[in-house]
């Protein structure tokens, strides 16, 4: 099991070993992308070709990490120079937490959450009676939606914007996978990283069908990739911070353990779709939160620090927020070109 991250010093980007507290590049390589191409190529293993290159430069992760070095972090993932190779995705309703607050939003009233069930209970319920299939077979398909490409994946303490046209915007502290289609077509599952999948939670809260706009946002990840790690029980917390002093935190599990669907499931049903098996694409897939800041009343405001941490998978990953300030709301128009 090892760790890995990306830097860059704006003219350069390398790939490093965690070692802490140091980061030791590898040589051959200046991305992840590169590194797993290269294992697909020779049947090599992820974690024993990082390992063999891992011969370059020693750096400090502090100084990385904080800021004050000429390096600084990238997201775990990319696709250098073709972002829209990478594709944004997730499944909700997969963690008993999250559901208990989606039919909380969607339910009008407490006595309409005590007397009826939402559509999010009834999917939640649909997960707990065949989310887990057996060994072989095909369990039942879970929520699934649509975030966006590489271009909205930000670094690790980069802005995430809540955007004019936005009602708000709330983090969600979640596990993600990261996948590559072999040449063959068949996915690989890469590693597991620490993300804020950030959401437009008021937006949704108006209407369930609005799920698929409240997803479509920016969000970060990592600032380590896992590979080799479990998922069978990760327990974490996720914090808010404002003007530097903790305004809300809660602890966080998330795993198989934890969960209605089994990993396997869940990949089944993204993958199953020809179009997400296209060769040298990447996949980075959320798997849900477990609590939302959103549900204990909290608004995210201009400055605010969102902080993501899950045991075994390094260092926290920080992102502040940032509410784009303008007077009226931009119409977006569409030119004829006949």
């Amino acid at each position: 099991m090892i760790r890995l991250v990306q830097i860059s010093n704006g003219d350069s980007r390398r790939v490093a070993l965690v070692e802490e507290p140091n980061l030791r590049c590898l040589i051959g390589v200046e991305s992840i992308y590169e590194l797993v191409r290269q294992c697909l190529l020779h049947g090599d293993t992820l974690s024993k070709q990082a390992v063999a290159l891992a011969h370059g430069e020693v750096l400090q992760y502090d100084s990385v990490y904080d800021g004050s070095s000429d390096w600084h972090l990238l997201p775990p993932i990319d696709v250098p120079d073709a972002p829209s190779r990478l594709t944004i995705s997730g499944t909700g309703l997969t963690h008993l937490g999250s559901a208990k607050e989606r039919q909380a939003m969607h339910a009008a009233d407490t006595q309409k959450l005590s007397e009826a069930m939402t559509d999010s209970m009834r999917m939640f319920q649909w997960g707990v009676e065949g989310g887990r299939p057996s060994p072989g077979e095909i369990g039942i398909a879970p929520e699934w939606f649509y975030k966006g490409n590489g271009s909205m994946l930000k670094a690790p303490f980069a802005s995430l914007s809540i955007p004019a046209h936005a009602e708000d915007g709330g983090e969600e502290a979640e596990l993600a996978g990261i996948y590559i289609v072999g040449e063959d077509g068949a996915p690989y599952r890469i590693g597991l990283t620490a993300g804020n999948e950030f959401s437009d939670h008021s937006f949704e809260k108006r209407n369930y069908l609005n799920l698929a706009g409240s997803k479509l946002r920016n969000c970060s990840l990592g600032p380590e990739l896992l590979i080799g790690g479990s998922f069978q029980s990760i327990a974490g917390e996720v914090r808010i911070e404002r003007e530097a002093k903790t305004i809300w935190s809660k602890g966080i599990v998330t795993g198989e353990e934890n969960m209605c669907h089994s990993l396997a499931n869940l990949e089944h049903h993204h993958f199953k779709f020809e179009g997400h098996r296209q060769p040298g694409d990447v996949h980075v897939h959320f798997f849900g939160a477990h609590s939302l800041s959103f549900g204990d009343g909290i608004v995210l405001q201009d400055g605010d620090w969102m902080e993501v941490h899950f045991e075994g998978f390094g260092r926290p990953l920080r992102n502040p927020v940032r509410v784009e300030k303008t007077d009226e709301k931009k119409l977006i128009t569409a030119h004829p070109l006949a």
